[in-house]
């Protein structure tokens, strides 16, 4: 994984980026398409060092990513200046598991069901049938907290 190289001072660190990503709960991802950049919100799972995301299989997301796996996902909060806090992952998607998602046995995809289950639909692990699971590994993290910044 490559080093922030700007920002250092108040760069969280590996432990503050993961107590972060366990925390909040909505990400922003950012595709290329055929028109250019396509950026949404979506549900996240931070588990075992890679970003785990759901998406409906009939988007545009979807077709961007399958056309180029490529990706910029921001996690950020608050709301005063010297509150923000954030990070930024860059790297390439994978599909793991079936397209779309009906519920076979992928033991990959335990933890982050279960985890992305757990926060948003009470511990229910849902199977729908149009969604499908990406994960992210990042190449490169970058983050930044304000809170670090001298008085």
């Amino acid at each position: 994984m490559q080093e922030q190289r700007r920002g250092r001072r108040i760069a969280m660190t590996a432990e503050e980026v993961d107590a972060f990503l366990a925390e909040e709960r909505t990400c922003r991802v950012a595709t290329v398409g055929p028109d250019g950049p396509h950026a949404t919100p979506l549900w996240f799972a931070w588990h075992g060092g890679a970003l785990w995301l759901t998406s409906v299989v009939r988007s545009r997301r979807w077709a961007d990513l399958r056309r180029d796996p490529r990706v910029a996902v921001v996690v950020d909060a608050g709301q005063a200046y010297d509150e923000l806090r954030g990070v930024e992952l860059r790297g390439r998607v994978e599909v793991v598991g079936e397209v779309p998602r009906t519920g076979d046995p992928v033991p990959e995809l335990e933890g982050p069901e279960q985890l992305f289950a757990d926060r948003y639909t009470g511990g229910a692990v849902h199977h729908d049938g149009r969604h499908a699971w990406l994960r992210l590994v990042p190449e490169k993290i970058t983050s930044w907290d304000f809170r670090k910044l001298p008085g």
